[in-house]
């Protein structure tokens, strides 16, 4: 959040909250974005990046093993899905009828066991610290493809991914390319985030509150003599536009869904962002992240998969059928990953622990062949025996899908050129 102080410890931030266009994080958003450099993006293609916060275990979804050890495979067995000799888990069955809609990667891998640093590393394709030291591939869309429209180019669905403090962050690109986040679309109450006037305005008190905003403004201009705000104005109209404007209201408007559309998605906070995700790039948000956490089974794991798979397959396959059935999936990336697999063997307290040597992903739309499987791991799923996709190949293929070049120079605040990528290639076998 940007504080432009104006004395004492009132913020710009305090002003605006006088006016119309309430809290300075959407103007924030639309301001910097709007500044961002535009690319050739291929055909107005847009990415739907699903994150399972805490590793989805792939010995129980995804890459069975049903010929290992009990300690090992586990208690489910495998389930037909609608390509031939593709086998899932027993516990997906809605999406055992939609495979042929994907394409699954059985060797996602990496050499990392800890949340934040795995986290961040998948979020942006870069290894480095636990703290987020490269930008969120969504901020680097941002940054790359600009503010067009009426929407932010970059949302996050209820918010960013966490374990001990935020993760997936802009990093050195700031706050300008931060995620816009949305709130629990599930929650009751829920409406489009800091952007509803905490009171009607007819058109005449709306031009008062636009005139005591622009008296303000020129105050801290005068103060700060900061150049950054010499556009201010530009970026409170775009602000305004937003709160205004009925395109960018009812892409957030969920409760216009149909009931049995709702339903479908599950009246959950993860169907319902599921269902919110879709809704934003029908409107042309180009990067949305929906962040699904509590996957860290680490203790009595068959407890919480009998409850967490049959919520994630009820979402994620109404997200696959709605996009399928709109025409979206033609320009849209789906993908669906954590920060990492789960331990092979089955721990003392029945749960799984981390493990980065080994996991599975989703991939859908936007040219990807569906109904392929892609890469292979051992007998005990342990380590990856065919194709290891890294997370720069993943990131690499997302920019590839956007139209931005990987190997592309960013410039830090203090003045460090650093690609976007320093590795990575796309995954080829999913086109």
């Amino acid at each position: 959040m940007l504080d432009i102080f104006l004395g004492n410890k009132t913020s710009r931030r305090d002003f605006l909250r006088v006016g119309a266009v309430g809290s300075l994080s959407l103007p924030l958003v639309l301001r910097q974005e709007a500044s961002a450099k535009t690319t050739n993006a291929r055909k107005q293609r847009s990415v739907l990046l699903i994150f399972l916060g805490g590793g989805l275990s792939h010995h129980d979804s995804f890459d069975l093993k049903p010929q290992a050890p009990e300690e090992i495979r586990g208690k489910y067995r495998q389930i037909a899905t609608v390509v031939p000799g593709l086998k899932i888990g027993e516990l997906l069955p809605r999406m055992a009828r939609v495979m042929d809609r994907l394409a699954l990667v059985r060797s996602g891998t990496h050499n990392n066991d800890h949340h934040e640093t795995a986290t961040n590393w998948v979020l942006c394709g870069r290894f480095g610290t636990p703290f987020g030291d490269y930008p969120a591939m969504g901020a680097v869309a941002a940054h790359e493809l600009g503010f067009v429209g009426q929407l932010p180019p970059y949302v996050a669905i209820p918010r960013n991914p966490s374990f001990t403090w935020e993760l997936g962050k802009s990093a050195f690109l700031g706050g300008r390319y931060e995620s816009f986040k949305t709130g629990d679309p599930n929650a009751a109450d829920f409406q489009m985030p800091d952007a509803s006037p905490a009171e009607k305005l007819d058109e005449r008190r709306f031009a008062s509150r636009h005139n005591l905003l622009q008296a303000v403004d020129g105050l801290a201009r005068q103060i700060e003599g900061n150049d950054q705000l010499a556009s201010f104005d530009t970026f409170r109209q775009r602000a305004a536009t937003m709160i205004l404007s009925s395109k960018a209201r009812s892409a957030f408007a969920i409760d216009r869904e149909p009931a049995r559309i709702r339903d479908r998605y599950g009246r959950t906070t993860f169907g319902q962002s599921c269902l919110l995700a879709r809704r934003l790039i029908e409107n042309g948000v180009r990067f949305v992240t929906v962040t699904h956490g509590g996957w860290d089974h680490h203790a009595k794991i068959f407890e919480s998969l009998d409850k967490k798979l049959p919520e994630f397959d009820l979402a994620f396959s109404a997200l696959v059928e709605d996009l399928h059935a709109r025409g979206l999936l033609e320009n849209t990336l789906l993908l669906c990953l954590g920060e990492f697999g789960r331990t092979p063997r089955i721990n003392k307290d029945s749960g799984r622990d981390h493990w980065g040597p080994a996991a599975s992903l989703l991939f859908a739309g936007a040219g990807v062949k569906p109904g392929r499987v892609i890469g292979s791991t051992d007998k005990q799923g342990a380590y990856v025996t065919r194709r290891p996709v890294s997370p720069a190949d993943v990131a690499c293929t997302v920019y590839e899908t956007l139209g931005i070049d990987p190997r592309r120079t960013l410039i830090t605040p203090d003045g460090r050129r650093v690609e976007i990528l320093d590795q990575g290639e796309v995954v080829r076998e999913l086109y």
